[in-house]
């Protein structure tokens, strides 16, 4: 993986969060249908285990495989076809897979990043990783319990407020950790 400072990554992180919490509160009715179709959005879908899957290939090819190392091809083909073959023939909630596979790719990076760094506060960053990879295996087993934690979010407009605002704040901690403490 190129290299990539806590910094850098909490500041893009956090405008994430930032910009996400921002967008539902001023575009709410967008928000919601967008959120309503994701989960068995194939467009999407496509997207993210395509996206996953030469992640994961670019990480494999930089690894040392010592004692597999003559497997590697053979894990290249099977990767490729494992992502090809899940936009073929798992389509249902295709999107929800990609993006639980992205979610745990995104928590590697940031425990690797965050492994060396000295400040105490970088443990904010790793138990959202941690908490990412529970949340990505979870989503893998029973991808449906997204479209009902989004239902759930949904039902109410105070409640998806909350969860915008909560957005915002830990978007704005990551943003203050990246610029100040990292």
């Amino acid at each position: 993986m190129p290299e990539i400072t806590l910094s850098t990554l909490s500041l893009i992180l956090g405008a994430g969060a930032l910009g996400g919490g921002v967008w539902g509160l001023t575009q709410e009715a967008t928000v919601r249908e967008l959120l309503k179709g994701y989960p068995r959005n194939n467009n999407v879908g496509y997207a993210t285990i395509l996206a996953g899957m030469v992640w994961f290939l670019y990480i494999l090819g930089g690894e040392s495989m010592s004692d597999f190392e003559q497997f590697r091809t053979f894990f290249n083909v099977l990767l490729i076809g494992t992502g090809v073959g899940a936009c073929v023939y798992l389509k249902d909630y295709l999107a929800v897979r990609g993006t639980a596979v992205l979610m745990i790719l995104v928590a590697k990076l940031i425990v690797d990043t965050a492994r060396w760094h000295d400040s105490e506060w970088r443990l904010v960053l790793v138990v959202m990783a941690y908490i990412m990879v529970i949340k990505g295996m979870w989503l893998t087993v029973s991808p449906w319990k997204m479209r009902d934690l989004i239902q759930w979010i949904l039902s109410g407009d105070k409640r998806f407020k909350n969860v915008c605002i909560a957005r915002i704040v830990f978007g704005a901690l990551l943003l203050g950790l990246g610029l100040a403490v990292f």
